[in-house]
């Protein structure tokens, strides 16, 4: 935390301009050794233009922009030179810079040290790095929603209810001959545990959907060999990703490919066709299949419409039905042949690879299915990866455990124990407690320069 760090902030290769970052106590002093007008005197957030020279030698022509501490993304001294793009330049900037008594940065030093120094919680810098590698615009509003720290005011507003609570306990516990205090009685403590509760599974089911933003959705497509599987990946994709024929068993690995539907990434694995089978290989596929579906999101079950149900197709419904299965009938352009028998309770779906809306109704089921219209809101304030998701999960069956002590009248200070766990999981959330390792790791994971 003492050294003055430095990184390339911009992507390397050819293009209109790169920025070097520089931050640290020395920051403004190394350099102003390199710039060919004076910095040290110059007002806070302002733009200067000049050279960075070294041994007598013209670096580059650059602007620099200059920021002083603490109203700086670090707190520290932070300076920005904007040079030329292009790899030989801008590596070159940064190797006068290590010269001059910089250290290269580590990834995601510049925001370890906005943490470390109070600028950001755990929660915002970890949201900081999401909306660099967002990949849809849904995943780029849930980013920006966490690091203006929607999310991070309703943790603290749950934490700050568990404090009230934790406080009358111990006044109630250690001065009970105060009678000014809040008496905690059975109905007020069901009532405060009530109320956290409540706000604890909005935090727990905010998070599926913060998970489905950031991650995506995998959807299987499974079926019969030849029922249309590889069509409808290439008619959703628009382009030619499977290759399609009239042979079964063409399709003998897995094939994927992504659209996005209301801003969320939706991810299509294409199986082989699911079939009792003595070719080595095409068995190898299907085996594929089966565990493709037993981990997707959502099972695609894919049926001819010009082709009667035969066992195979009757097991696999059997098999694969439950809430996340969609039945698509495909080529109803063609003659109608199928019989859907009577006991399938799904709705099913019709559609074609032929037409150009021929596949819009099963968009439909899918954004449906997902309920993609309600995930995708302007108050987008959701848990989004493993760890913060692991610790509201902690935290709330730690109030469950608290709520259902309460109901069985155990004693007062063990409903404390567990509402004294609930606020710490929610204080490693947005990092108020935390352990060095942990953040190391956290940090590992970004890009440098950021």
């Amino acid at each position: 935390m003492n050294d003055t760090i430095c990184a390339i902030s911009t992507s390397l290769g050819v293009g209109a301009i790169s920025i070097v970052r520089v931050t640290g106590e020395d920051a403004i002093k190394i350099v102003d050794s390199i710039f060919d007008s004076s910095l040290v005197d110059k007002k806070t957030h302002t733009i200067h233009y000049g050279h960075i020279k070294y041994n007598n030698e013209i670096i580059d022509e650059v602007l620099i922009m200059l920021m002083k501490a603490p109203k700086t993304y670090t707190k520290e001294d932070i300076v920005e030179i904007n040079c030329h793009g292009g790899n030989s330049t801008t590596k070159k900037v940064l190797e006068i810079l290590l010269l001059c008594g910089c250290r290269l940065a580590e990834p995601g030093e510049f925001t370890k040290r906005a943490y470390l120094n109070g600028r950001i919680n755990l929660l915002e810098a970890e949201s900081v790095n999401d909306l660099i590698v967002a990949k849809t615009d849904a995943a780029r509003m849930l980013a920006i929603n966490n690091v203006d720290g929607n999310l991070t005011k309703r943790i603290r507003s749950i934490r700050e209810k568990i404090v009230k609570i934790l406080a009358n306990i111990e006044v109630n516990i250690d001065y009970p001959e105060y009678q000014d205090e809040v008496q905690v009685t059975q109905q007020l403590m069901n009532e405060y545990l009530t109320d956290i509760n409540k706000e604890l599974k909005k935090l727990v089911e905010g998070a599926k959907n913060g998970r489905i933003i950031k991650e995506g959705i995998n959807i299987a497509i499974i079926g019969r060999p030849n029922v249309g599987k590889s069509s409808i990946l290439n008619h959703l994709l628009d382009e030619e990703k499977a290759i399609v024929t009239d042979i079964p068993g063409t399709t003998r690995d897995i094939v994927e490919g992504s659209i996005t539907l209301n801003g969320i990434a939706i991810n299509f694995i294409d199986t082989a066709g699911i079939r009792e089978t003595s070719d080595v290989v095409e068995k190898i596929g299907v085996d594929r299949s089966k565990r493709s579906a037993e981990s997707a999101d959502i099972i695609l079950f894919v049926a001819n419409n010009n082709e009667k149900l035969t066992k195979e197709d009757l097991e696999l419904l059997e098999k694969y039905d439950s809430e996340n299965l969609i039945i698509f009938v495909n080529k109803c352009d063609l003659e109608r042949k199928i019989e859907i028998p009577g006991n399938i309770s799904r709705e099913i779906i019709w559609g074609n690879t032929i037409d150009i809306n021929g596949l819009d109704s099963l968009k439909i089921a899918i954004k449906n299915k997902l309920n993609l219209d309600s995930i995708v809101n302007k108050d987008m304030s959701y848990l989004s990866n493993i760890r913060q998701i692991d610790l509201v999960n902690k935290a709330n069956s730690a109030v469950e455990n608290a709520y259902n002590a309460l109901k069985n009248d155990m004693p007062i200070d063990m409903i404390e124990i567990d509402l004294k766990s609930a606020w710490e999981y929610l204080g490693e959330i947005i990092g108020d407690s935390y352990q060095d390792e942990l953040v190391d790791n956290i940090f590992s994971n970004f890009c440098l320069g950021k």
